[in-house]
C-alpha cells in the first residue's frame, strides 16, 4: 500500500524531509504502525519518532490516535504538539 508522509516543524527540521511517498509492507495497518515502521529505519528516525517523544499525528488532515486504520493513497502527517505560524 502506498501512502504519502508529511513532516512538519521540528520533526521536518530534524529529519530533513518534508514529504515522501512510501510503499508499506502488508503488516502496516494503522497510523501507529506507520510510526513504528519509520522508526525501524533506525538512527535519526528512531530518535525523532520515538514513543518517548510527544508527537501529534494526522490522517487525511484529521487529528487521530495511533490505532486509526490507513488506506491506499492516504496521507499521514507527524508534527510536534505545538507548532508556530
Amino acid at each position: 500500500m502506498k501512502i504519502e508522509l508529511r513532516f512538519f516543524a521540528s520533526v521536518r527540521e530534524a529529519l530533513g524531509v518534508t514529504q515522501e511517498i512510501v510503499d508499506l509492507p502488508d503488516h502496516v495497518k494503522t497510523v501507529g504502525d506507520v510510526r513504528a515502521f519509520l522508526m525501524g529505519r533506525g538512527g535519526l528516525w528512531m530518535e525523532v519518532l520515538s514513543p518517548e517523544k510527544a508527537l501529534r499525528m494526522a490522517y487525511d488532515h484529521n487529528m487521530v490516535e495511533p490505532g486509526t486504520l490507513i488506506e491506499e493513497g492516504g496521507e499521514v502527517a507527524f508534527f510536534p504538539p505545538v507548532t508556530g505560524g
